[in-house]
């Protein structure tokens, strides 16, 4: 089940396309263009609707959804006949299209609402198979498998710190109880007794990742593909619809095909960087066919445990640092 402002996001968007006079109107509509909603989603909108806190997503949602049936790229004025909600079902396949919603079988959009995050997947996926393919399982442990000395250094200073001698003595030994005592455990900071031995591990994750990542990078000989696959370019254009720290997102995302015609791959690079968490820079140098104007794309990776920490295995969450506006290949919808 997809959260409220989630789904408000989503569907209020969709609404939006459908050419009622106001949102008013079409939540009491319930248009049946617009399937995949049940009953008691429609319900819920409603209540949302009703909050004040709410107001602002709901207005945002609907305008860039209006914005969509009119704009030249969009619908051009012509109502659709259906509009399909993906909800919160993974989609099946290898596709990576992130699509929320599809309007009369052709046109997929991706809402995304004030996130600066591109990709979540396993590290693994990212730093190994480079993206390709399927997302799979999130494998084995990276943390152990990157820096597997670090991290039994930091659970060992965690243990002793904790008093928590009933833990197992090796940290690959944990189990699913022993992970939410420490997760609970740890919740807010870690004790200051473990900030030099966490900024260990986190230098040790970090940089091992980045080797990783580099060699991967120099055997496929493919760093293209790559960027592509950061910025989530794919076979079939689609549309963002949402909205960023700087104001409202309408984009047009090109393929491989059209971003060839326009653009040309100069540099793409990797390196270790300091932080709080386990952090991998990635950087892009395009030139621009039309001028021959050099412009830079970047980003960083951060990998962390998902659930808290020594909670589920870790995750790569892909940041985009460049304004979408300013990245090749996200064209401003007109």
């Amino acid at each position: 089940m997809a959260d409220l402002r989630t789904t408000i996001t989503e569907v209020v968007t969709g609404l939006g396309m459908t050419g009622l006079d106001d949102i008013d109107d079409a939540l009491a509509a319930r248009p049946r263009s617009l399937v995949d909603v049940s009953p008691e989603l429609w319900d819920q909108l409603g209540e949302g609707w009703s909050r004040p806190s709410q107001r602002q997503a709901f207005v945002a949602a609907w305008t860039n959804g209006r914005r969509f049936l009119e704009a030249r790229d969009g619908l051009r004025g012509r109502e659709p006949l259906i509009i399909e909600w993906k909800g919160s079902h993974r989609a099946p396949g290898d596709e990576v299209v992130p699509a929320d919603l599809r309007v009369d079988h052709v046109y997929l959009v991706s809402c995304k609402y004030l996130s600066q995050i591109v990709i979540n997947a396993s590290p693994a996926h990212l730093f190994e198979r480079l993206l390709a393919g399927g997302h799979g399982t999130r494998g084995s442990d990276w943390y152990q498998q990157i820096a597997p000395a670090e991290y039994q250094a930091l659970y060992d200073a965690t243990r002793d710190e904790l008093r928590a001698g009933a833990l197992p003595g090796l940290v690959a030994d944990l189990g699913s109880g022993d992970r939410t005592l420490l997760r609970k455990a740890l919740r807010r900071t870690w004790p200051p007794t473990l900030e030099g031995t966490y900024a260990a591990f986190v230098d040790a994750v970090a940089r091992g990742s980045a080797r990783v990542w580099s060699a991967a990078l120099d055997r496929t000989r493919d760093r293209e593909r790559m960027l592509w696959r950061l910025l989530r370019i794919g076979s079939a254009p689609y549309f963002v619809l949402g909205s960023s720290p700087r104001g409202s997102l309408r984009l047009r995302i090109a393929t491989p095909w059209d971003w060839r015609q326009q653009f040309e791959l100069r540099t793409f690079e990797v390196e270790a960087r300091p932080g709080g968490q386990p952090m991998v820079g990635w950087r892009a140098v395009v030139r621009r066919r039309a001028d021959r104007d050099d412009v830079t794309v970047d980003g960083r990776v951060e990998v962390r445990w998902s659930h808290g920490r020594f909670g589920g295995p870790p995750e790569a969450k892909v940041y985009l640092h460049t304004p979408h506006a300013d990245v090749p290949g996200y064209f401003p919808l007109s």
